[in-house]
């Protein structure tokens, strides 16, 4: 049994996708009827990739409801960490019947890479007014919960006690709260992002309109509070938490006590 990426990245072909398919939540694949074994539509087209580098210490999964499609319903990174184990170090999922915001793009058609080097505000407006979160092109497929029973099961298999990520937004790591997930590092920052949002906190007093990602009922939820983040409101750039999550265990953390998602 391979233990380590560069171990499955050697292995046949054939073999190495059985394995590494586990990390495929199922009801994904049935969503879009693809067959979980040839990973090919009713179409008959292939819409999994396996991008397995060999002497590179990652691999990466692309799961497309058809390979015309342009953006990827399901992509997964999974890479090996610092201290040797192995991490989730991009995931995106996308329901790829949803409407797409341009937020990707600046209005000149520049990367934005998730508006951490520049931003396309009026689609990020369209995006929050759509209920969507920040970094979302188009809404989820809402299988949070099968997608970290894939990972559990898979990180299992490679007889690990435990994996990592780093949520990219606020909204991320309260969803992997949800699921399971606890922290190395960073909890404390947000038990304080919480505390300040409520009525009287320092953020909450920051909420005073000035942009269309301030506005004082954004504190109440979230997405509201992900995007006043994703616009500055903290006063330095999001230092994304640390966690974990130990396998088969879920942790039970909650730093959230706002009124929903």
């Amino acid at each position: 049994m391979p233990i380590s990426i560069y171990e499955i990245n050697v292995m046949p072909e054939a073999e190495r996708a059985a394995f590494m398919s586990v990390l495929i939540p199922p009801r994904l694949l049935e969503m879009f009827s693809i067959h979980p074994r040839t990973f090919r539509n009713p179409a008959g087209r292939e819409c999994v990739k396996f991008i397995c580098p060999e002497k590179m210490p990652f691999f990466q999964i692309d799961v497309r409801r058809d390979p015309g499609d342009r953006d990827a319903a399901y992509f997964l990174d999974v890479s090996n960490s610092p201290f040797g184990q192995m991490e989730i170090s991009f995931i995106i999922v996308n329901d790829p019947e949803g409407e797409r915001f341009t937020i990707d793009r600046d209005e000149k058609g520049l990367e934005t890479y998730f508006g951490t080097a520049r931003r396309n505000i009026p689609e990020e407006i369209r995006a929050m007014e759509a209920g969507l979160a920040p970094g979302q092109v188009r809404r989820g497929l809402r299988i949070l919960r099968d997608m970290v029973a894939a990972w559990d099961a898979f990180f299992d298999r490679v007889g690990h006690r435990f994996f990592f990520l780093e949520p990219l937004s606020y909204n991320s790591a309260i969803l992997y709260e949800r699921t399971g997930f606890q922290y190395i590092k960073g909890k404390e920052k947000m038990r304080w992002i919480d505390h300040e949002f409520r009525p009287g906190g320092e953020l909450y007093e920051r909420l005073d309109g000035s942009t269309p990602f301030r506005k004082a009922e954004l504190a109440r939820t979230v997405r509201g509070r992900s995007w006043a983040i994703h616009d500055g409101i903290l006063g330095e750039p999001w230092e994304s938490p640390k966690m974990y999550k130990t396998i088969g265990v879920n942790a039970e953390v909650c730093t959230f006590t706002g009124d929903g998602y």
